[in-house]
């Protein structure tokens, strides 16, 4: 009922952390998949991997592992999406081969599709084979935030059993300016709304590099998370950073505030292999 992990797993910085040190980029998702129970599967969004590229993340990959495929741009980038369906639904014929390893697959609307287009993101969705594939939707036009067009959004994504991603960008905006996070800030100054859609949560939590600053946001998380998870909601958590480095870090941490609010949440597969950091000890929460 609940999966944890990052948007990545290619990244080479993480090489002497979260990965052993000398460990090649061919073993990286196999090392992930060690630690982590789901990863975002942001490169999809650039380009489809083909069959073998697909069997491959399968056999590097523990049973109840999750993929959660971004569709690509050339889908969500190219105007109006109901004449991208077939491309779709391609997309998803070729993420089938992930067979148990697929979890819900989403759908990321740029910044200039707005409620002007609510209608054609009707028909896309009415097109979508929803009993192949679970589907989620992350908005980014602020239009969709006015409580108005909020109501009208989370109509439509429930009357489609479709779920609404829910975006928090709060900790790299509501920090004091600093030129590394400005420089960084490649997502949206987007409202949260943390309602839902249907009975799966996928939360993207991009989070500040300090974990002091993330701490009340952690645990305004974790007492949301702890209270879904005991309605019996599923929730993927992915945790971003400006910063890549610290990614793996961060979704730890948030993993142990999770624990120590009493989140029904299975251990992290990551602890099985090493010990804890130093950071969990100012665990003082509730």
């Amino acid at each position: 009922m609940f999966r944890i992990g990052c948007a990545i797993w290619a990244y080479k910085a993480w090489v002497g952390g979260l990965y052993p040190s000398g460990s090649r980029s061919a073993d990286f998702l196999r090392l992930y998949g060690q630690r982590f129970t789901t990863v975002e599967g942001n490169t999809t969004f650039y380009s489809t991997p083909d069959e073998q590229t697909v069997q491959r993340w399968v056999m590097d990959t523990p049973a109840g592992f999750h993929f959660c495929p971004k569709l690509p741009r050339d889908v969500s980038h190219q105007g109006l999406l109901a004449p991208q369906l077939p491309a779709a639904i391609a997309f998803l014929d070729r993420m089938a081969g992930l067979g148990d390893r697929l979890g819900p697959m989403f759908l990321q609307l740029p910044p200039s599709y707005g409620p002007a287009q609510q209608d054609d993101l009707r028909a896309f969705l009415a097109g979508w084979p929803h009993d192949r594939a679970e589907l989620a939707v992350e908005v980014r036009h602020l239009d969709w935030f006015r409580e108005v067009n909020t109501i009208e959004l989370t109509y439509l994504l429930a009357g489609y059993h479709t779920s609404r991603v829910l975006l928090d960008t709060r900790p790299i905006y509501d920090c004091p300016d600093d030129p590394q996070i400005r420089s960084e800030r490649k997502k949206p100054r987007v409202p949260l709304h943390k309602t839902l859609t249907t009975d799966t949560a996928l939360i993207r939590y991009i989070s500040h590099p300090s974990l002091d600053f993330n701490e009340p946001y952690f645990q305004d998380w974790a007492r949301q998370i702890t209270e879904w998870l005991q309605a019996d909601k599923r929730v993927y958590l992915f945790i971003h950073c400006p910063v890549e480095e610290h990614s793996p870090r961060n979704a730890r941490q948030f993993q142990y505030w999770l624990e120590q609010a009493g989140a029904p949440v299975p251990p992290l597969p990551w602890d099985a292999i090493a010990q804890p950091p130093e950071e969990p000890q100012q665990l003082s929460l509730f």
